[in-house]
Protein backbone atom coordinates (compact mmCIF):
# COMPACT_ATOMS: atom_id res chain seq x y z
CA UNK A 1 0.00 0.00 0.00
CA UNK A 2 1.49 3.30 -0.91
CA UNK A 3 1.60 6.26 1.58
CA UNK A 4 -1.47 8.25 -0.24
CA UNK A 5 -3.52 4.97 0.08
CA UNK A 6 -2.46 4.31 3.68
CA UNK A 7 -3.64 8.28 4.26
CA UNK A 8 -7.08 7.73 2.42
CA UNK A 9 -8.13 4.31 4.25
CA UNK A 10 -6.70 5.83 7.65
CA UNK A 11 -9.09 9.05 6.57
CA UNK A 12 -11.98 6.53 5.56
CA UNK A 13 -11.79 4.85 8.95
CA UNK A 14 -11.95 8.71 10.89
CA UNK A 15 -15.16 9.20 9.01
CA UNK A 16 -16.96 6.35 9.94
CA UNK A 17 -15.75 6.69 13.72
CA UNK A 18 -17.27 10.19 13.53
CA UNK A 19 -20.51 9.03 12.07
CA UNK A 20 -20.64 6.21 14.34
CA UNK A 21 -20.46 8.15 17.15
CA UNK A 22 -22.49 11.29 15.78
CA UNK A 23 -24.98 8.39 15.35
CA UNK A 24 -24.75 7.20 18.76
CA UNK A 25 -24.88 10.49 19.83
CA UNK A 26 -28.65 11.26 18.32
CA UNK A 27 -29.72 8.19 19.58
CA UNK A 28 -29.00 9.43 23.34
CA UNK A 29 -30.30 12.50 22.85
CA UNK A 30 -33.45 11.60 21.27
CA UNK A 31 -33.51 8.69 24.08
CA UNK A 32 -32.98 11.48 26.50
CA UNK A 33 -35.64 13.89 24.96
CA UNK A 34 -38.27 10.82 25.59
CA UNK A 35 -37.38 10.36 29.37
CA UNK A 36 -37.03 13.68 30.10
CA UNK A 37 -40.10 14.79 28.47
CA UNK A 38 -42.01 11.59 30.54
CA UNK A 39 -40.10 11.17 33.59
CA UNK A 40 -39.24 14.90 34.09
CA UNK A 41 -35.31 15.24 35.79
CA UNK A 42 -36.40 13.29 38.90
CA UNK A 43 -37.88 10.71 37.76
CA UNK A 44 -35.57 10.20 34.42
CA UNK A 45 -32.60 7.87 34.79
CA UNK A 46 -29.49 6.94 32.61
CA UNK A 47 -30.10 3.31 33.28
CA UNK A 48 -33.67 3.75 31.02
CA UNK A 49 -32.12 6.27 28.65
CA UNK A 50 -29.00 3.87 27.94
CA UNK A 51 -31.97 1.24 27.35
CA UNK A 52 -33.74 3.17 25.00
CA UNK A 53 -30.69 4.17 23.10
CA UNK A 54 -29.60 0.98 23.01
CA UNK A 55 -26.55 0.67 24.94
CA UNK A 56 -25.62 -0.26 28.63
CA UNK A 57 -24.93 1.73 31.11
CA UNK A 58 -21.24 2.15 30.63
CA UNK A 59 -21.64 3.05 27.24
CA UNK A 60 -23.36 5.67 28.30
CA UNK A 61 -21.59 7.57 30.18
CA UNK A 62 -18.39 6.82 28.04
CA UNK A 63 -20.47 9.78 26.06
CA UNK A 64 -21.86 11.79 28.82
CA UNK A 65 -20.44 12.45 31.72
CA UNK A 66 -23.96 12.80 33.88
CA UNK A 67 -27.45 12.89 33.76
CA UNK A 68 -27.39 16.68 34.60
CA UNK A 69 -25.21 17.71 31.37
CA UNK A 70 -27.43 15.83 29.48
CA UNK A 71 -30.80 17.58 30.97
CA UNK A 72 -28.96 20.74 30.73
CA UNK A 73 -27.69 20.37 26.93
CA UNK A 74 -31.14 19.63 25.75
CA UNK A 75 -33.40 22.15 28.19
CA UNK A 76 -31.19 25.13 26.87
CA UNK A 77 -31.16 23.72 23.41
CA UNK A 78 -35.16 24.52 23.38
CA UNK A 79 -33.87 28.04 24.61
CA UNK A 80 -31.34 28.56 22.17
CA UNK A 81 -33.75 27.46 19.13
CA UNK A 82 -36.59 29.91 20.27
CA UNK A 83 -33.45 32.84 20.84
CA UNK A 84 -32.48 31.69 17.11
CA UNK A 85 -35.80 31.84 15.68
CA UNK A 86 -38.25 33.80 17.11
CA UNK A 87 -36.79 36.98 16.64
CA UNK A 88 -39.15 40.45 15.70
CA UNK A 89 -37.59 42.53 13.18
CA UNK A 90 -36.96 46.11 15.15
CA UNK A 91 -37.55 47.92 11.80
CA UNK A 92 -40.60 46.95 10.61
CA UNK A 93 -43.70 48.80 10.53
CA UNK A 94 -46.12 45.72 9.31
CA UNK A 95 -47.51 44.15 12.87
CA UNK A 96 -49.85 41.53 10.66
CA UNK A 97 -46.51 40.28 8.74
CA UNK A 98 -44.53 39.78 12.21
CA UNK A 99 -47.26 38.77 14.02
CA UNK A 100 -48.43 36.15 11.43
CA UNK A 101 -45.13 35.25 11.23
CA UNK A 102 -44.26 34.64 14.59
CA UNK A 103 -47.53 32.70 15.39
CA UNK A 104 -46.43 30.39 12.89
CA UNK A 105 -42.46 30.05 13.77
CA UNK A 106 -43.94 29.02 17.32
CA UNK A 107 -46.01 26.55 16.52
CA UNK A 108 -44.04 24.63 13.82
CA UNK A 109 -41.08 24.79 16.48
CA UNK A 110 -43.43 23.03 19.22
CA UNK A 111 -44.66 20.74 16.38
CA UNK A 112 -41.55 19.64 15.63
CA UNK A 113 -39.78 19.49 18.44
CA UNK A 114 -42.70 18.24 20.76
CA UNK A 115 -40.22 16.44 23.20
CA UNK A 116 -38.08 19.32 24.05
CA UNK A 117 -41.41 21.41 24.45
CA UNK A 118 -42.71 19.38 27.69
CA UNK A 119 -38.97 19.46 28.85
CA UNK A 120 -39.37 23.24 29.46
CA UNK A 121 -42.92 23.04 30.42
CA UNK A 122 -41.87 20.50 32.77
CA UNK A 123 -39.12 21.84 34.51
CA UNK A 124 -41.11 25.31 34.88
CA UNK A 125 -43.74 23.03 36.65
CA UNK A 126 -41.27 22.07 38.97
CA UNK A 127 -39.92 25.30 40.00
CA UNK A 128 -37.42 25.97 36.74
CA UNK A 129 -34.73 25.44 39.44
CA UNK A 130 -32.35 25.50 36.29
CA UNK A 131 -33.70 28.12 34.20
CA UNK A 132 -31.49 30.85 36.23
CA UNK A 133 -29.11 31.70 33.47
CA UNK A 134 -32.33 31.64 31.16
CA UNK A 135 -34.93 34.29 32.82
CA UNK A 136 -32.77 37.24 32.69
CA UNK A 137 -32.30 37.07 29.01
CA UNK A 138 -35.93 36.16 28.19
CA UNK A 139 -36.93 39.25 30.09
CA UNK A 140 -34.48 41.24 27.73
CA UNK A 141 -36.33 39.34 24.21
CA UNK A 142 -39.59 39.75 25.75
CA UNK A 143 -38.98 43.33 26.33
CA UNK A 144 -37.70 43.98 23.08
CA UNK A 145 -40.77 42.65 21.15
CA UNK A 146 -43.21 44.59 23.79
CA UNK A 147 -41.17 47.86 23.14
CA UNK A 148 -41.95 47.45 19.19
CA UNK A 149 -45.42 45.80 19.83
CA UNK A 150 -45.66 49.63 21.98
CA UNK A 151 -44.05 51.56 19.02
CA UNK A 152 -46.69 50.27 16.15
CA UNK A 153 -49.75 51.24 19.12
CA UNK A 154 -48.46 54.24 19.48
CA UNK A 155 -48.40 55.18 16.14
CA UNK A 156 -51.76 54.06 15.35
CA UNK A 157 -50.81 50.59 13.42
CA UNK A 158 -52.87 48.37 15.70
CA UNK A 159 -55.15 48.41 18.66
CA UNK A 160 -53.67 48.97 22.35
CA UNK A 161 -53.33 45.98 24.06
CA UNK A 162 -50.90 44.31 26.40
CA UNK A 163 -47.59 43.78 24.34
CA UNK A 164 -46.44 40.81 27.74
CA UNK A 165 -49.81 39.33 27.66
CA UNK A 166 -50.09 39.10 23.89
CA UNK A 167 -47.03 37.24 23.62
CA UNK A 168 -47.74 34.94 26.60
CA UNK A 169 -51.21 33.92 24.89
CA UNK A 170 -49.56 33.32 21.71
CA UNK A 171 -46.43 31.08 23.83
CA UNK A 172 -49.69 28.93 25.49
CA UNK A 173 -51.87 28.47 22.12
CA UNK A 174 -48.80 27.60 20.45
CA UNK A 175 -47.42 24.97 23.22
CA UNK A 176 -50.57 23.89 23.96
CA UNK A 177 -50.32 21.71 20.97
CA UNK A 178 -46.97 19.45 21.82
CA UNK A 179 -47.44 20.27 25.63
CA UNK A 180 -50.53 18.39 25.40
CA UNK A 181 -50.09 16.79 22.25
CA UNK A 182 -52.45 12.73 23.47
CA UNK A 183 -55.51 15.67 24.55
CA UNK A 184 -54.93 17.04 20.97
CA UNK A 185 -54.98 13.63 18.34
CA UNK A 186 -58.00 12.59 20.69
CA UNK A 187 -59.93 15.71 20.42
CA UNK A 188 -59.14 15.82 16.33
CA UNK A 189 -59.77 12.03 16.00
CA UNK A 190 -56.06 11.51 14.88
CA UNK A 191 -54.22 8.18 15.46
CA UNK A 192 -51.41 8.50 18.27
CA UNK A 193 -48.80 8.60 15.54
CA UNK A 194 -51.21 10.29 12.90
CA UNK A 195 -49.39 13.72 12.06
CA UNK A 196 -51.33 17.18 12.58
CA UNK A 197 -52.68 19.02 9.73
CA UNK A 198 -51.07 22.26 10.58
CA UNK A 199 -52.47 24.69 8.36
CA UNK A 200 -56.24 25.34 9.85
CA UNK A 201 -54.22 25.54 13.09
CA UNK A 202 -51.99 27.87 11.61
CA UNK A 203 -55.24 29.68 10.07
CA UNK A 204 -57.32 29.75 13.25
CA UNK A 205 -54.15 31.28 15.67
CA UNK A 206 -53.16 33.60 13.22
CA UNK A 207 -56.57 34.76 12.81
CA UNK A 208 -57.06 35.06 16.50
CA UNK A 209 -54.28 36.91 17.02
CA UNK A 210 -54.13 39.26 13.95
CA UNK A 211 -58.31 39.78 14.97
CA UNK A 212 -57.28 40.98 19.01
CA UNK A 213 -54.80 43.18 17.84
CA UNK A 214 -57.55 44.86 15.32
CA UNK A 215 -55.67 43.69 12.70
CA UNK A 216 -57.45 42.08 9.58
CA UNK A 217 -56.43 38.68 8.98
CA UNK A 218 -56.06 37.35 4.88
Amino acid sequence: MTESEAEAASGALLSRAKQGRERILGAIREAAIAEFSRHGFKGASTKAIAERAGLTKPQLHYYISSKEELYEELLYSVLNGWSGAFIFDNNSDDPKKVLSSYVRKKLDYALDNPGLSRIFTTEVLGGGRNLGKYWPVAVKSTQQKADLINRWIAEGRMRAVNPTLLLMQIWGMTQHYADYGVQVHIMLGLAPDEPIDREPIVRELTSFVLLGCGLAPD
